[in-house]
């Protein structure tokens, strides 16, 4: 394993919400742990709001560049490399805006709130979230305020990776790792094999003409989960992680969110990649009804078919 530092740079949305500014003890923790830089980015909305999440809106670039050099300040405090940059064309799509951002840099992940209305009501999970895995390049950590709007501590020291067993190599375990190493935090390796009652519908269908073949064929991809479980624990701790994996039956999001819940995960690691396993599960909503029903850290990890499976 090579001993050159791996490079952590996060982009952060901010419209100057304190709403927004719900992710930055996440991106302290970053900082510090992962020693991560960061830019800091506001788009100049078209046909903007006066007011956004109850507050003022930066409509003005002076007063925008000037709000995330206060933001950047507070981050430098606490060790970080930080730019800032307004986006002073005004655009009528900010999510993509964002996306050509973190391209633009090169990533590793976009950190944002899961909630809010108003200006980034797109960017939120139904737009910058689905368009990043979509075009298959940017992580993206959705970070939730507490019911009062403070912002939430971010220290993981359970990290809950479901997995689906369809790859060699699954696409959330490297992101997984990097974010244990830093944090020195224990992986939770979940695997959900469906029972009948809980197949997809394209799969229910089968099930309900041949029960028995698929009892049969899903009993087989139980064996072969524990056999997939065991060496991706292996590989975790080979790459120095303190792991354990447990294989369960059932509907995959409640199954998520009682792992998340029996393990005190302070974040969760999904991946979607191709139309495989989870991913068909992802088309139903099943990233939103996770987050939506845990309150925990949701980090969304998009994996092409094409890329390298090392």
């Amino acid at each position: 394993m090579s001993t050159t530092p791996e490079t952590f740079t996060i982009l952060v949305p901010l419209d100057g919400s304190r709403l927004a500014e719900s992710v930055l003890p996440a991106a302290e923790a970053f900082a510090r742990r992962l020693h991560a830089s960061f830019a800091l980015v506001h788009v100049i909305e078209k046909n903007v709001p006066t007011t956004i999440h109850g507050e003022r809106h930066l409509a003005a670039v002076p007063e925008a560049a000037s709000y995330l050099e206060s933001v950047a300040a507070r981050l430098r405090a606490a060790g970080a490399q930080v730019t800032c940059h307004v986006h002073e064309e005004q655009q009528g799509d900010v999510a993509l805006s964002i996306v050509e951002h973190a391209d633009e840099i090169q990533a590793t992940l976009i950190l944002m709130c899961s909630h809010g209305r108003g200006g980034l009501r797109d960017l939120l999970f139904g737009s910058i979230a689905q368009q990043t895995l979509k075009r298959g390049r940017r992580c993206v950590l959705l970070i939730h305020p507490q019911p009062d709007g403070a912002p939430a501590e971010f220290e993981p020291r359970h990290i809950l990776v479901p997995l689906d067993g369809t790859a060699a190599h699954e696409p959330a375990l490297p992101m997984a790792l990097r974010l244990a190493r830093g944090f020195d935090a224990e992986l939770s390796l979940l695997l959900v094999i469906p029972t009948l009652a809980t197949l997809s519908a394209d799969r229910a269908l089968t099930g309900r003409g041949l029960p028995a073949t698929m009892r049969a064929v899903l009993d087989l991809a139980e064996q072969d989960g524990h056999a997939y479980l065991d060496a991706a624990s292996s590989q975790c701790r080979a790459d120095g992680a303190r792991v354990n994996g447990q294989l369960v039956r059932g509907d995959p999001v409640p199954e998520i969110v009682a792992a998340a819940e029996r393990s005190h995960a302070e974040l969760i690691v999904l991946a979607s990649h191709g139309r495989r396993g989870l991913d068909a599960l992802f088309r139903g909503s099943v990233a939103p009804r996770v987050t939506g029903r845990i309150g925990r850290p949701l980090l969304l990890v998009h994996a092409a078919s094409s890329e390298p499976t090392a």
